[in-house]
């Protein structure tokens, strides 16, 4: 990867959008703003991480700027510090748990789960021009970096009356051991678990289709259906590639529909059309839409919060036959 400069990728990134004045940015995007995504992902994405293998030393780096998003916006730690430690895995490794108590007497000792895997697979034997550097720009910055303003919006309002716990997972890479670890854990533990939402690949658009974003395990639950009632328009869809490779058990979400048997799902917009740079060097910081991603956050934050903030459990697993 060529070397980016955080202020240049910042200004670079301003200087495109020189057509519209600030307040029309505002009001376009009215939670997260495209400068902060921006930043946000070029960190994450620098070769300076040496692709965010779980539990390289690298990675401390990587461990204590997301503690630092947890801290700047008063987020308290879940356990006794942000980092909850692997028990399956030979090095140090953390998943970053922050919490928010819910504001409602009754439905603050429910939880909702948003999370995002922050690792990658480190460098990769066959170099690409000379780049060994697997950045995991898709796979997934843009997904961490949605999380990160959807702390950041929860973290200002606190507008929850569900109490939320906001997971980067490790080792996702490693075969989902990061979130396997914690959905055991929080088991163990009894949490109240509603549902488990997970962003995974939101990089770049999907490729001529009718929704913003499909939804993994898409029939098992009623998720899609009242995330697009709640949006009002058809935001959630589902594209046949999520059941043809198994997507339900690919990421993050599954171990906690294994532990907890509630809606755990993933949202994503890598449609195996639109982004050939999966687990390659060139999965790069200038491949990613940062417009899109944007736009995924905004579009989902009014969405979670009405999910959220439902007075009864509507989301639910559908009855298998």
């Amino acid at each position: 990867m060529k070397k980016i400069s955080f202020l240049l990728v910042v200004l670079s990134f301003v200087a495109c959008k020189t057509t519209k004045s600030s307040s029309s940015v505002d009001q376009v995007f009215q939670y997260a703003k495209p400068t902060d995504v921006a930043s946000t992902l070029a960190f994450l994405t620098t070769d300076e991480n040496m692709g965010r293998e779980a539990g390289s030393k690298e990675m401390q780096k990587v461990v204590t700027y997301l503690e630092d998003v947890f801290k700047k916006n008063g987020v308290k730690p879940y356990f006794t510090s942000y980092r909850d430690t692997l028990t399956n895995f030979e090095r140090p490794a953390y998943n970053i748990v922050g919490f928010i108590e819910g504001n409602d007497l009754k439905l603050k000792n429910q939880f909702v789960i948003i999370g995002a895997h922050y690792d990658h697979i480190g460098k990769v034997k066959n170099a690409v021009n000379g780049d060994d550097i697997a950045n995991g720009a898709n796979d997934n910055a843009a997904g961490t970096t949605a999380v990160t303003e959807v702390v950041k919006y929860f973290a200002a309002n606190r507008t929850n009356k569900r109490s939320l716990l906001f997971v980067f997972f490790t080792a996702e890479e490693k075969g989902l051991l990061g979130s396997k670890h914690l959905a055991a854990k929080l088991k163990k533990q009894q949490l109240d678990l509603y549902f488990m939402f997970n962003y995974e690949m939101i990089g770049v658009p999907m490729v001529n289709k009718d929704m913003l974003l499909y939804l993994t395990g898409f029939g098992k639950s009623n998720m899609a259906a009242k995330m697009n009632e709640y949006a009002g328009e058809k935001l959630i869809g589902y594209i046949p590639a999520e059941t043809k490779y198994g997507l339900f058990r690919a990421s993050d979400n599954y171990p906690f529909y294994y532990e907890f048997e509630v809606p755990s799902q993933t949202v994503s917009t890598f449609d195996f059309e639109n982004f050939q740079f999966y687990h390659q060097p060139d999965d790069e910081f200038d491949k990613m839409d940062i417009t899109h991603i944007t736009n995924v956050v905004n579009k989902t934050i009014p969405v979670l919060e009405r999910m959220i903030n439902a007075s009864t459990k509507e989301i639910k697993l559908n009855e298998t036959k």
